[in-house]
């Protein structure tokens, strides 16, 4: 009998564990499908990939999408250029700029960063970049050395904005009007922590929801002050690229789209001439000011490679989002149907083909500089 009860309680112990396995089990699928904004790109996008190959079929090209911005290479797809951007609009719109070679001589550069007018602290990305890898903001003449020292690309300086608000607007017009239409509008703040007076930065990190989630990459950019307590109050900034994936939490402003908002892109994108569908991102002192067409710095502008991001953090479900995107890859796909109707052809498949191996080695090289800079 005492053999049995023995052999009953393991048993007993035996299901019990196997239930709380499945339940968390469970739990974290179900957390991983509720926490759709944090699943990989390609994950996300893969249920309606179909209907982006069906628009290839349709306009019989893989690259239907490069007549959309005709004066950005690859529509702005990926791989444009930033002064390429840069170039198409008027110098009171972008912060001062000025690009620098791999492997130039630093005092010359440090020479150039005189004449620019440029003061520390600034800000500094490479000239074909992606997902704000190796986006710094440059405090010292050591942290420029190093930074310049270990980029194996050309790479801009750029003044840094102090504006208090940065937004990102999603632009876009067909080509038969002149009147365009504001589709997103968020405020964008980088990933940050406020002192309490009792924990250490590593402290605060671990309890930020989305700083947790990228401790290494915390650690190895901010070790100087990890272990420090930061004084009640004290922001800290974390990042300074102001992107989903680097962090960054955004604030829905669909409320503060009108006709004043829409009337300033119109000006700008039919002063760039051939910009149809992409992103702005611009920092400002107000949403009232940027209406107004005041006190305002275009940071950059992105093509049909823009993702229209103002579904994440802002209560979207994952069908609206979902939703959200296939309304704009229509707009894409008519933009880039009637712009071909009109001479401006897709580029041919090898054409594309070998671009995207270029721009696919290019991240690779930055991605490594990227880590190796810390």
């Amino acid at each position: 009998m005492k053999l049995f009860s023995e052999t009953d309680a393991v048993t007993r112990c035996i299901v019990h564990s196997l239930l709380l396995n499945i339940f968390a089990a469970v739990r974290n699928i179900v957390e991983r499908i509720t926490k759709w904004e944090a699943w990989p790109f390609k994950l996300l996008y893969a249920p309606i990939a179909p209907v982006w190959v069906w628009y290839m079929i349709r306009s019989g090209s893989v690259w239907f999408f490069t007549p959309s911005n005709p004066k950005i290479t690859f529509g702005g797809m990926d791989g444009e250029p930033k002064k390429e951007m840069y170039d198409l609009l008027p110098k009171h719109l972008y912060p001062a700029t000025f690009n620098v070679m791999p492997g130039e001589d630093f005092d010359h550069v440090l020479e150039r960063l005189r004449q620019s007018g440029i003061r520390y602290p600034f800000v500094a990305k490479p000239e074909v970049g992606c997902q704000g890898i190796l986006f710094r903001k440059i405090d010292t003449e050591e942290e420029f050395r190093n930074y310049h020292a270990n980029l194996p690309v050309e790479y801009i300086v750029q003044e840094l904005v102090s504006y208090p608000m940065e937004v990102s607007v999603f632009y876009i017009r067909h080509p038969k009007e002149q009147k365009g239409t504001v589709t997103g509008f968020l405020h964008k703040i980088p990933l940050q922590v406020t002192g309490n007076g009792k924990d250490t930065l590593e402290q605060l990190v671990l309890k930020h929801p989305k700083g947790q989630k990228r401790m290494g990459e915390m650690h190895s950019k901010h070790k100087e002050r990890w272990n420090e307590i930061l004084p009640a109050g004290e922001k800290y900034m974390l990042s300074y690229a102001a992107n989903h994936n680097r962090g960054a939490h955004f604030v829905d402003l669909r409320e503060h789209i009108d006709d004043k908002l829409v009337r300033i892109f119109d000006e700008i994108s039919l002063g760039i001439d051939d910009f149809f569908y992409g992103r702005y991102d611009i920092m400002c002192s107000s949403v009232e000011d940027l209406k107004n067409g005041r006190h305002f710095s275009i940071l950059e502008y992105n093509g049909c490679g823009a993702e229209p991001n103002h579904f994440y953090d802002t209560g979207y479900t994952l069908i609206g989002a979902y939703k959200e995107i296939l309304k704009h890859w229509k707009a894409l796909y008519r933009i880039c149907a009637y712009n071909s109707r009109q001479g401006i052809k897709p580029w041919p498949f090898m054409k594309g083909k070998k671009f995207m191996d270029g721009i696919k080695a290019h991240f690779k090289v930055i991605r490594e500089a990227d880590a190796k800079i810390g």
